[in-house]
């Protein structure tokens, strides 16, 4: 699952490793996600470290009776000194910079961030990691933009250049299969629990997390 909605995701502003909490729709989102989960069962419930994920995770855990572990692997990735400008902001002050981020250049690192090989690495590393542990077993992953990218591209072969042409909603539900060849993908992007909410909060913008 991606973080509820936060003030960051309605401002269009980079969020990255800024520990932004969720604001009052992401929270309304993660009720809601937690209600449209609750006739299944978890072995586990795990999320990144950061609050907003940390926070919709939270939601879940009356479905496992366990306390949720956080994983920093599952982070987003690092963009440096680009978290807290939006996408024009970017465009205007590192021209350059924010036409290789653009074109996803996998090598391309913002200043102070990760390239997207290296948060790719850790991220699909993470997830691989916690699949094995529970291998046989159901777990619930509470993560972000940026890392359900990742996700999408291992279990569907598509290289990390390839734009991005499916949609990544807040609060979503996206599901895998972990076997020996690796990810499969199930569903993705289930928003259909957050149809009853105010326009408003059904969707952030999408881009870096």
């Amino acid at each position: 699952m991606r973080h509820g909605q936060t003030d960051w995701n309605a401002g269009q502003r980079i969020q990255g490793h800024t520990d932004i909490p969720l604001n009052d729709a992401g929270r309304l989102q993660a009720r809601q996600l937690a209600a449209a989960l609750a006739d299944e069962r978890f072995d586990a419930v795990y999320a990144s470290d950061l609050a907003r994920a940390r926070q919709t995770a939270d939601a879940l855990t009356p479905l496992t009776g366990t306390a949720v572990r956080t994983d920093v692997g599952l982070r987003e990735r690092c963009f440096g000194d680009f978290e807290g400008l939006s996408h024009g902001q970017v465009e205007a002050a590192w021209p350059e910079q924010s036409r290789r981020w653009r074109r996803r250049d996998p090598h391309f690192a913002p200043p102070g961030g990760e390239s997207l090989w290296v948060f790719y690495a850790r991220c699909i590393g993470a997830a691989e990691r916690l699949a094995l542990r529970h291998a046989g077993q159901s777990i619930a992953i509470v993560a972000h933009g940026g890392v359900l990218d990742c996700l999408y591209r291992a279990a569907t072969h598509l290289p990390l250049e390839a734009p991005r042409s499916w949609q990544l909603g807040n609060a979503s539900i996206n599901r895998l299969l972990h076997a020996g060849e690796g990810f499969t993908l199930i569903g993705w992007n289930d928003d259909a629990h957050l149809l009853a909410a105010p326009p408003h909060v059904l969707q952030a913008a999408p881009g870096p997390d």
